[in-house]
């Protein structure tokens, strides 16, 4: 059957099915509870963890479309693959004793592989994919956490995070795509197409949600939740374009901003969920609220007078099902305003429709549908081993003074600081737990940076730490043993976490990994500085001071081994900046900056520049090249460039190409990044490499908020050279 065929055949099914539904029934559907409200006490150990009076209450009385978490809010942790298959099928059984069957649809949080899973595949976090400027990872990403889900039982993922990465104090950055508009759009619909292939019905695939649409991770004061402040042009070139690209890569669902923008909170916003969402992005599928978000219309933003009106404001606004998360408050009030009028019941009839097409869509009217089998689709030799080229790929080797890097393996090093030997800060929050800060809960066989460096050495490698993030470590200890050794690597930075909790006052490093890195600095042994978090904190003074400096944000479950296969040159780091690294807490400048914010006494001056990371090996960018220059409006424009190894070393490298726009009506960023291709190449071998620019990378949002190219000359930057071309009429 063709695809449009499918799409009619489902079409008719669901208007057929929502002819024989109650109100009620309908207003379940679009209630989506946490599973705590169906489950059984912790402590009980029951297996599977359903208390079933309470499962049967709410599908067969309250008729819940859908079910989220892991158990046991707020304790949640990762269970068995084994549970979650027994908890989904009772589920599904309890569905199918409804008077309609119609399926249950459970959501989990599966952000770098299947989080919630024990033993799963856990990749490097956003925003360390992101610094692999390698789509293709993206995508097999995608495939495999698909896989590991789907082998769960579970059926839809919460994930990407589309939200743009531009404020570095905001707890979430790390689950973002960095800075930057293009490389996030393209990393984020690599994810989703492997996530979802051509159909997400497919065994090993499943749909995916677009987070937190939209303006979630601007916010003026850095603290998760609050207010952002967008003009209307701002959210049209920096935060629509995202989502934009998700929607056109057939996301299915759409999870709602948390927060609010220009005073308008995500959920009581009709102008983005529906005007825009609907009417200019044309999305087909459903939005659901995120974390208690309707109730706190009325609870938090006070917008709503009562959590009545939060529910009416929120429904009509374009929010299709609540995560109410702890009752049934949403469906009683929901039932109380379609009886009462208030809420028409076409608004609720749409809402179900689209529901219940994603549940079509995603093959779950197929109550004998086998789960996918674990065996051969889960923690793979193959998926493992792609995650570790992720890690890799994802370490940024930021400075390299006297090709201090690679050590050998006989090397003498000493290991000391609060990141060097645990895996929870590799991984970050949403890692087996929501703030992913259970070191005990992570497998044993996993290494850490310590772990990995003593497996490789041929040499002494010693680690002064403690336990835990926050143990103190003994300064005298490692200024002492530092004389036995060759070189340091100090391992700082920061304890996982997510959301509000990770909510800081600085970018700054604590006093005492300031105070450890000076000591260390004071014994004259070279220093090697690894960072781990998942933001830039500030260690402009500690890096001005040592001769080797690593980036590793959260390179994931197979992140030690890859720093050590770099620290010792088994591997060739390529990882590039998805961000612009802050020289201090208040310098926060993206690299796509306006003039003004290089001009006179304005500069760009972050301490590593978006785009920057070094390699054992040299390469070279030369012969750039326009294939014309001048184009008519509405062609596209051929830029050629030739990269060279120029170096002793295989290496890869990514070739940036960057567009400005020399005048225009709406002042230009001094370059934006439009096209990249990352190549592998031997010593001394070179390679040509195209792009096209269409006429949509040379547009802008004009002076009356539509997407225009004017005419006029643009410049191309690929490395230092710089080409030019016109725009004709």
């Amino acid at each position: 059957m063709n695809t449009h065929a499918a799409s009619e055949a489902i079409e008719d099914k669901v208007k057929e099915l929502l002819s024989q539904m109650t109100l009620e029934e309908k207003a379940g559907q679009m209630t989506q509870i946490d599973f705590s409200v169906v489950g059984t006490p912790a402590v009980s150990g029951e297996e599977p963890p359903i208390d079933r009076a309470r499962l049967e209450d709410a599908v067969i009385n309250h008729h819940v479309g859908s079910i989220l978490n892991a158990p046991f809010t707020p304790a949640n942790r990762a269970a068995p693959i084994g549970t979650w298959r027994k908890i989904t099928a009772a589920i599904l059984e309890v569905s199918q004793k409804t008077r309609l069957k119609i399926p249950v649809i459970y959501g989990i949080d599966a952000i770098h592989g299947a989080t919630y899973t024990q033993g799963a595949v856990l990749f490097p976090q956003a925003i360390s994919m992101a610094a692999t400027f390698n789509p293709e990872l993206s995508f097999k990403e995608g495939e495999i956490t698909a896989r590991e889900v789907r082998s769960s039982g579970l059926q839809w993922n919460f994930s990407p995070v589309m939200d743009i990465g531009r404020q570095p104090l905001w707890p979430r950055l790390w689950e973002t795509y960095g800075e930057d508009v293009y490389l996030a759009s393209v990393m984020g619909t690599s994810y989703i197409k492997g996530h979802q292939g051509d159909d997400f019905s497919a065994p090993g695939k499943l749909p995916t949600c677009l987070k937190h649409y939209v303006g979630y991770s601007f916010p003026i004061n850095g603290k998760d939740r609050t207010p952002a402040w967008i003009g209307e042009r701002m959210l049209r070139e920096y935060f629509l374009p995202t989502f934009e690209a998700g929607v056109q890569a057939g996301s299915p669902t759409v999870m709602v901003n948390s927060s609010e923008v220009d005073g308008i909170p995500g959920h009581a916003n009709y102008q983005y969920l529906t005007t825009i969402l609907r009417g200019e992005l044309g999305f087909k599928g459903f939005t659901v609220s995120d974390w208690e978000d309707i109730k706190r219309l009325y609870t938090r933003d006070k917008l709503a007078a009562s959590p009545k009106e939060a529910v009416k404001i929120a429904v009509m606004a374009g929010v299709d099902m609540s995560m109410v998360p702890f009752d049934f408050t949403f469906y009683d009030l929901l039932v109380e305003l379609a009886r009462s009028g208030e809420v028409p019941m076409s608004r609720i009839d749409e809402a179900v429709s689209r529901i219940l097409t994603v549940k079509f869509q995603t093959g779950l009217f197929d109550p004998e549908r086998p789960v996918l089998p674990v065996e051969g689709n889960f923690a793979t030799p193959e998926a493992v081993e792609t995650n570790r080229q992720a890690a890799r790929e994802a370490i940024i080797l930021a400075k390299n003074n006297n090709h201090i890097l690679p050590l050998k393996k006989d090397a003498k090093i000493l290991v000391a600081g609060p990141t060097a030997n645990l895996l929870s800060v590799m991984n970050g929050g949403w890692t087996i737990t929501w703030q992913g800060d259970s070191e005990s809960l992570y497998p044993q066989d996993k290494l850490t940076v310590f772990e990995a460096l003593q497996k490789k050495s041929a040499g002494k490698v010693t680690y002064v730490g403690g336990q835990a993030f926050d143990d103190p470590i003994d300064t005298d200890k490692v200024v002492a043993e530092a004389q036995n050794h060759d070189y340091v690597l100090l391992a700082l930075g920061e304890k996982p976490y997510t959301e509000t909790p990770g909510n800081i006052d600085s970018l700054m490093l604590d006093q005492k990994q300031i105070d450890l890195a000076n000591a260390v600095i004071e014994t004259g042994k070279p220093v090697i500085l690894l960072m781990l978090g998942g933001r830039p904190r500030v260690i402009t003074a500690i890096a001005e001071k040592v001769p080797g400096v690593i980036l590793g944000f959260l390179p994931g479950m197979e992140g030690g081994e890859a720093i050590a296969d770099i620290i010792y040159g088994d591997y060739n780091p390529n990882g590039k900046l998805p961000i612009s690294y802050p020289r201090n807490t208040n310098d926060i400048v993206p690299y796509d900056h306006k003039p003004t914010e290089s001009f006179e006494f304005n500069t760009y001056k972050p301490l590593y520049p978006f785009g920057h990371g070094l390699s054992y090996t040299t390469f070279e960018t030369r012969g750039l090249s326009v294939e014309k220059n001048q184009v008519k409006m509405g062609e596209n424009v051929a830029v050629h460039v030739s990269v060279k190894n120029t170096g002793t070393l295989k290496g890869k490298e990514t070739v940036l190409l960057y567009l400005n726009d020399v005048a225009a009506s709406v002042t230009r960023p001094v370059r934006q990044l439009k096209a990249f291709k990352k190549v592998e190449l031997e010593p001394g071998q070179e390679q040509n490499v195209s792009f096209i620019l269409t006429p949509h990378d040379l547009s802008f949002i004009g002076v009356d908020m539509k997407r225009i190219v004017e005419p006029g000359e643009f410049k191309v930057m690929v490395g230092n050279e710089t080409a030019g071309f016109f725009v004709t009429e």
